[in-house]
């Protein structure tokens, strides 16, 4: 089995309505680094959106984090169930961190909204 690590378009939640729809009604999960929206989708593809809100900086801050969280949910994409909307919303402490601790942030939340795919 080869492991993809891209992030296609159609695996991105783009427009604000989907983005409002998961935080409307899907059920969140946060840690003090960041918040994890998951709102199950009736499709079987997995789709993800990134946000970064004003109060942690400036644009080239905010775009530092939401490609830090890209980098973290495109490693670990293929160890999620599909059929899912996730929003990931970075927090404060997240803008000094580095990948490492991005990556540990999100798996922890993802086992704790039980998305996590079994690995056998």
């Amino acid at each position: 089995m080869v492991k993809r690590f891209t992030l296609s378009k159609c695996g991105r939640l783009c427009k604000n309505k989907s983005f409002q729809a998961v935080y409307r009604s899907g059920k969140s999960y946060a840690n003090k680094n960041l918040v994890l929206y998951v709102l199950p989708n009736r499709s079987a593809k997995r789709r993800v959106g990134f946000a970064a809100g004003k109060r942690l900086g400036s644009a080239v801050v905010r775009n530092r984090l939401k490609r830090l969280l890209r980098e973290a949910y495109r490693f670990h994409q293929s160890e999620i169930i599909n059929g899912v909307d996730l929003v990931l919303v970075g927090r404060q402490p997240l803008v000094k961190a580095g990948l490492a601790q991005v990556t540990k942030a999100f798996l922890e939340l993802c086992s704790k909204a039980k998305i996590m795919a079994d690995k056998s």
